[in-house]
């Protein structure tokens, strides 16, 4: 179980930036600001789920 919880937050905070170089390499190419506004939109909501998970840890291993 420790392994997983270890995992969680390597694997949240990837994903962050993931999604934000996706974002910038869209902009940066000039794609379609409608796919840059939804990249960036997925990416404050995988911020939220990544800060979720690190304090979940923190409270897993403090208990």
């Amino acid at each position: 179980m420790d392994m997983v919880i270890n995992a969680l937050v390597p694997v949240a905070t990837g994903l962050v930036a993931v999604v934000l170089l996706l974002g910038l390499v869209n902009m940066m190419r000039g794609g379609s600001a409608a796919t840059s506004q939804k990249l960036m939109r997925a990416r404050v909501l995988l911020q939220f789920i990544a800060i979720v998970v690190i304090m979940g840890v923190l409270w897993w291993r403090a208990s």
